[in-house]
């Protein structure tokens, strides 16, 4: 989850009064980087995925399923066992927002041959072999998104009780502190953000709307007047960044061979991510309720949410320089391209004097206002050790900016001094049931980059749309009823072809018949006269590859999967979930998720994630069954 530095962190108060400093040295780094780096090529492809779990507890007696707050310890025995005690690990493990979770990658990145996407279910598999073996009784490592019952009462194990009260780091009436992960870094951006921002964090979140539930859907805070106003009616109120930070997602990070072809592929992709954030929801529950959503992307965006009154446009700007639109979790607001620069049709808030800094050191109007508008944005930690730090040979402070703009895609400058080359982070995913989907996601992605780059494709559209498509990707059922802006002709090249120094030739400005309103099965899979679809263009390069006969049936099972879920012949996770829940023998359409109703969902997930149960309409005959238990729970009911 970004920097994480060791050391004495700051009071915001504190942080804020060095706020300038970071921000002047973390441009002098972006600077050093920059001019180190710039004319770096031909690095190969390398590529990574992370995936992120919660650890959960089965109480079968009483049909009680919790969130385990050992992840610390967890954390603390796999890189004990792993990378210190042998630097070639398969494995790497890294601590997560909350106590219940880790995060697992590769243990060396993934290369640029067709027979690595063979590799990452195995990979993925030993992962979750090897924490798993690790655990007690009836406990289990999941991979879902959103942990139907977080925030209700007694959710965690050990249990403990929220403190709304002043000294939390929270004040959440429904999360307590302890399912914060230990490390000062995760506490401190809690208790930041919170303050930097004036008052608690707001998140509301639609009722699904059932036969029984309540019309309209009113909760009430008598003790808490800050929630009375916060919430709103028919929407399921949260106040904590534990809601959205405490949920689990799956990221790849490719390396590209040059600046400009990060920039390229940045752009490109940026224009996917609502299209595979539709593909890949799996996150309908929140605070036990049935909601009208099925992504967590808007509760993690407002769980993070700092900005004050002011910059919210509620207030006038006085203490405040800037109106900003959009938290720092959130779409991105600038392509980087030269081809992407006539989309560029959202008002880019950005610091002027960094801006027309980095245009005298030499850095180009499209990636000049790209940094300028990261740096709008305060510290939200800051470690005492780390105020005064070698700007040639540190990055600690433009990190600290950057990896707290937490955006659809991220694009990463090399670390100072290291062989690493400039790389572009995926980052809308949603985490899925099994190590099968979630390599499926992954190869998807990671082959539909060479495939953007092999035949110079252009997914280009004004990144207004792009926004729009980001909306409608996180409604209910958006994968079958949504329709989403996607450009008509990838293949022109007119606006795609990068010589290169990365300058492009074209029109300058966008005509709107370059795109249309498409479903998800459309671009996924085509429609005659109107779109080619991925899965297609993806098969096509496949045909002209040397694949082994493996690595092949393998992509083709997975691409399988990802055709089958844009058609709704398979569902999406999220779907499978409501379906699940609606069908509960318990379940009284009033749009509540009982404790029961909770463990019940959660074990059938934990059992169809290690393959001890079938689920066609899930994941359909494009699963391959493959011997394999990694679990340590399972009850006779």
């Amino acid at each position: 989850m970004g920097l994480l530095s060791q050391g004495s962190p700051l009071s915001w108060e504190e942080t804020q009064r060095h706020a300038d400093h970071v921000r002047l040295h973390g441009i002098l780094q972006f600077l050093h980087i920059y001019h180190a780096v710039k004319d770096r090529h031909k690095d190969v492809l390398k590529w990574g995925d992370e995936v992120e779990y919660m650890l959960v507890s089965f109480d079968h007696e009483n049909k009680k399923a919790q969130l385990v707050l050992s992840g610390e310890e967890l954390l603390e025995t796999l890189q004990e066992k792993g990378e210190r005690t042998n630097p070639n690990h398969p494995t790497l493990w890294r601590p997560e927002y909350g106590s219940y979770m880790i995060e697992g990658t590769p243990g060396q990145p993934y290369g640029g041959t067709m027979s690595e996407f063979n590799t990452v279910e195995d990979n993925m598999r030993k992962r979750r072999k090897e924490a798993t073996s690790l655990l007690g009784e009836n406990q289990a490592l999941c991979t879902i998104t959103s942990f139907p019952r977080l925030g209700c009462p007694g959710f965690t194990l050990p249990e403990f009780k929220p403190n709304p009260v002043e000294g939390g780091a929270s004040k959440s009436l429904f999360f307590p502190d302890e399912a914060i992960n230990k490390h000062p870094r995760f506490s401190t951006l809690t208790r930041n953000i919170r303050h930097r921002r004036g008052e608690k964090v707001v998140i509301n979140v639609p009722i699904f709307q059932d036969k029984n539930t309540p019309c309209p859907f009113i909760e009430t805070f008598p003790e808490d007047d800050e929630a009375a106003k916060a919430s709103k009616p028919d929407h399921i109120y949260m106040d904590a960044m534990g809601f959205g930070m405490g949920n689990c997602c799956l990221q790849v990070t490719f390396q590209a061979c040059s600046i400009s072809e990060a920039r390229y592929l940045y752009d490109q992709l940026a224009t996917i991510c609502p299209i595979v954030m539709a593909l890949s929801a799996a996150s309908p529950f929140y605070r036990g309720y049935v909601s009208d959503i099925d992504c967590r992307w808007g509760v993690i965006s407002a769980s993070v949410d700092d900005r004050t009154r002011e910059e919210r446009g509620l207030e006038p700007l006085k203490n405040n320089h800037y109106r900003i639109s959009k938290s720092r979790y959130d779409s991105i607001d600038s392509y980087l391209s030269e081809c992407g620069e006539k989309y560029n049709d959202i008002d880019l808030t950005k610091d002027k004097e960094i801006y027309e800094q980095l245009l005298q050191e030499g850095i180009d109007h499209l990636l000049a206002q790209h940094v300028a508008h990261l740096f709008i944005r305060d510290p939200l930690t800051l470690f005492e050790e780390k105020i005064h730090l070698d700007d040639a040979n540190e990055s600690d402070h433009f990190e600290n900016i950057q990896s707290t703009n937490w955006q659809t895609m991220r694009f990463k400058p090399p670390p100072p001094n290291s062989d690493i080359g400039w790389r572009v982070e995926f980052r809308p995913m949603e985490v899925q049931l099994t190590d099968f989907e979630n390599s499926a996601y992954v190869v998807f992605v990671v082959l539909l980059t060479r495939v953007i780059l092999s035949y110079k494709l252009d997914f280009l559209i004004p990144l207004s749309k792009v926004d729009e498509n980001m909306k409608v990707a996180q409604k209910r059922d958006a994968v079958l009823q949504g329709l989403f802006y996607f450009r008509k002709d990838i293949c022109k090249g007119g606006n795609a072809m990068v010589d290169g120094r990365g300058k492009t030739t074209g029109s300058t400005e966008p005509a709107a018949e370059e795109y249309a309103l498409m479903t998800i099965d459309t671009i996924i899979n085509g429609k005659e006269g109107v779109f080619p679809g991925l899965i297609p263009i993806l098969n096509s390069y496949l045909e002209n590859m040397e694949v082994d006969v493996d690595t092949r049936c393998s992509i083709l099972n997975y691409l399988k999967l990802i055709k089958k879920r844009a058609s709704g012949e398979l569902m999406t996770v999220a779907r499978w979930m409501r379906e699940f829940i609606a069908n509960h023998p318990d379940y009284k359409q009033d749009s509540v998720i009982t404790d029961e109703m909770n463990y019940s969902l959660l074990l059938k997930c934990n059992q169809i994630a290690n393959e001890l149960c079938e689920c066609p309409e899930l994941l359909g005959p494009a699963f391959r069954k493959v011997k394999y238990s990694g679990s340590k729970t399972d009850s006779s009911n």
